[in-house]
């Protein structure tokens, strides 16, 4: 039997902007990612069987441990390119990225299990992993190469962005979780859509060591912002945050000792910007 332990970070749109919809559906985005120190962990174990059995558990309750679930799908794609037939695989995962957060949960644990067994089984090299992750989802291959990364077609394309050091504070309302299809669907819906190139005039500040806080800007906030009482009250009391993703998380570029929200709210301080994606635990 062969084990190892995966650290998967959580990721936090610095800017978010959609360009247009494609033809397959997806929408051609601009966003700059940053991998932050809020972490789930994979405990993988391979062993040999008679064919190919993949077993998923751990410690949440709000996700499913079957096929549904992207690691199961990405163990599935590995052992498929890789030819192999005669694998049993574990994985157990420990949740501490929230669900439905905009904060990348289950396309880091992809990342990371895709990364995990080629640690394990070394059947492939940077490239296909790169490709790999590219056909699960839009978020993996930032999670898998980690740091600061302008992404951009439907986030799958990443460029290296100088890394930066910054405290983060997250802030989520604890009963309200927002999906990438509604949030995209919202924004299609507007009639009005902003051109205000925050992802290049980021970058262009991240390559000068410049001053990022009062460019952060997300297209997806926009969408979805008049339609839940709880992000308006997240942007009430801390103006200066920003949602992350498809939300309903956001964030603010500072450490908060505490809140001043009610306890309806999941308050996680004290994060870092981190450098790297997934990696050993």
């Amino acid at each position: 039997m062969k084990n190892i332990k995966v650290k998967c970070p959580a990721k936090i749109n610095l800017t978010l902007e959609i360009v247009n919809r494609r033809a397959d559906g997806f929408h051609n985005i601009k966003s700059i990612m940053q991998m932050i120190s809020l972490y789930d962990y994979l405990d993988i174990k391979v062993s040999h069987g008679p064919q190919n059995k993949i077993t998923l558990s751990g410690s949440s309750n709000e996700i499913p441990y079957d096929e549904k679930n992207l690691v199961y799908k990405a163990i599935d794609l590995y052992l498929t390119e890789a030819k192999i037939n005669n694998l049993e695989i574990e994985v157990f995962i420990e949740k501490n990225i929230p669900i439905a957060a905009g904060l990348a949960g289950g396309s880091t644990d992809a990342a990371g299990i895709i990364w995990g067994l080629n640690q394990l089984l070394n059947k492939f090299d940077d490239k296909k992993l790169n490709e790999l992750c590219a056909s699960l989802g839009s978020d993996l291959n930032v999670c898998l190469n980690g740091g600061c990364t302008l992404a951009t077609s439907r986030g799958e394309i990443t460029q290296k962005l100088p890394d930066i050091n910054c405290p983060v504070t997250l802030i989520k309302p604890k009963n309200l979780g927002i999906s990438a299809g509604e949030a995209y669907t919202k924004y299609a819906k507007k009639e009005f859509k902003p051109q205000n190139n925050m992802t290049e005039k980021m970058t262009d500040a991240l390559f000068k060591n410049g001053n990022i806080k009062n460019l952060l800007y997300n297209d997806l906030e926009y969408a979805v912002f008049d339609d839940y009482k709880e992000l308006q009250e997240i942007k009430k009391v801390y103006p200066n945050s920003i949602m992350s993703g498809s939300g309903s998380t956001y964030f603010v570029l500072e450490k908060l000792d505490k809140s001043k929200l009610n306890e309806n709210y999941q308050f996680i301080n004290n994060l870092a910007f981190v450098g790297n994606g997934v990696t050993f635990a």
